[in-house]
């Protein structure tokens, strides 16, 4: 095997652990939301993500000598660009935290996963002409996601409308890191978006949550997988393989983050989706793989890589 198709290989495995360890951060947050408030959590476990990754930033800098200044420059320069971000990620977490004691871990591991049909969707309306695949794509996911979440009523659980509802500001959030990523240093980007999401969190919290702060030790070990695990771990998985993988190939890994959702909502919460739910979320699987698939000859759309290269990482 050559060089680069080891590295690719390599590449392939990290973003399939990250995509992974966020499937099974459905079952975190819903084992946390019994016990502690939604913005609560999000507050606690960024704030957790973004310390963890301040010591991995130092490392790197220091092994490759970065001097004072350059790095001062980096930093400043994700101040602004994290600010948006973490707003609208606080904004997509907290929709989904509160949905999580309305839902399984399964139905919103698939339905937030719809954010990689509409992210080509809405680079569609930018003057991206779509593709077949991309259409088919959409065409699936719509039907999965009916008979995954509209009951036989035609009325959608409450749960499942909210995290409908916050898959668009993920979609709004994965393009604006895919619009700033590229000129930043990447880690930097991710402990600003990390902190202000934190920070955005914190007051929404002593606002909106019933007990604030409270419960945080019987929720220790779902914010300690959410906040160490899946966001510091995860991400630094993911924007070290994104350097080697395909965009294409990135994005329909990480797409199986809704698979391990449901898996996890299966082993460990005992979820049963039933024939119409697991048919559902098949077919939404199937339309989140299909949309970002290209015919040949077609230009790849990118889709939110926030590992892509800077001047520092």
């Amino acid at each position: 095997m050559n060089p680069a198709s080891a590295r690719r290989l390599r590449a392939n495995a990290l973003l399939l652990a990250a995509s992974a360890i966020w499937g099974f951060a459905f079952v975190a947050q819903r084992v946390g939301a019994e016990s502690v408030g939604a913005f609560t959590f999000n507050a606690v476990r960024f704030a957790m993500g973004a310390v963890a990754l301040l010591p991995v930033v130092w490392w790197l800098d220091r092994r490759r000598g970065v001097s004072r200044e350059v790095r001062r420059t980096a930093t400043r320069a994700v101040v602004l660009p994290g600010l948006l971000t973490g707003t609208l990620l606080a904004v997509a977490v907290g929709m989904q935290q509160v949905a999580m004691s309305h839902t399984t871990a399964g139905n919103a591991a698939f339905i937030t996963g719809l954010y990689m049909v509409l992210v080509p969707l809405v680079a569609a309306f930018r003057g991206h002409r779509s593709s077949w695949t991309t259409i088919a794509g959409i065409a699936l996911a719509l039907v999965g996601l009916y008979l995954l979440a509209v009951t036989d009523g035609f009325r959608i659980g409450f749960g499942d409308a909210i995290v409908l509802a916050s898959t668009f500001v993920w979609t709004a959030q994965i393009l604006v890191i895919e619009h700033y990523s590229r000129r930043l240093s990447a880690l930097r980007f991710s402990i600003a978006q990390f902190a202000w999401c934190a920070v955005v969190s914190l007051p929404a919290a002593l606002l909106l949550d019933a007990a604030p702060f409270t419960g945080l030790v019987d929720g220790l070990v779902p914010l300690l997988y959410g906040g160490l695990i899946s966001v510091a771990i995860a991400y630094t998985l993911q924007v070290v393989a994104q350097r080697d993988a395909l965009a294409s190939h990135a994005a329909l890994i990480m797409s199986g983050e809704a698979l391990f959702g449901a898996i996890g909502g299966a082993l460990l919460l005992g979820e049963n989706m039933g024939v119409r739910g697991y048919l559902g979320a098949a077919l939404m699987a199937a339309g989140i793989v299909v949309a970002q698939l290209r015919p040949a000859g077609a230009t790849p759309i990118r889709v939110g890589e926030a590992g892509s290269p800077a001047a520092l990482t």
